[in-house]
């Protein structure tokens, strides 16, 4: 089966941003449609905020672990690491019962 292009345009589909807007103060049309987001929805917005600010890494952190693993210096110590990764999942936790 082949398809191909017939040339003929489809018809213009007009975009919420395309339609006109209200004067200011306009009470909106009866019937209109109304929208109403879940707290989650507000939540995934604050997160996504607090994703936007905080930076990808800290460079100069990396920097100064690179450093040491190049001298040799650099050590792991994985209970600091279990802890850290358990104090995580509380907090997480913790916020998630707070909504």
């Amino acid at each position: 089966m082949k398809i191909e292009s017939t040339g003929k345009p489809l018809g213009s589909v007009q975009t919420a941003d395309a339609r006109p807007k209200p004067a200011a103060g306009t009470p909106p049309p009866a019937g209109g449609d109304k929208v109403e987001l879940s707290s989650l929805s507000s939540s995934m917005q604050k997160a996504e905020t607090a994703m936007a600010n905080t930076p990808v890494s800290d460079k100069s952190r990396v920097e100064e672990i690179k450093l040491a693993i190049s001298e040799g210096r650099f050590t792991i110590d994985a209970n600091r690491i279990a802890d850290g990764l358990i104090d995580s999942v509380r907090d997480l936790l913790d916020g998630q019962a707070g909504s």
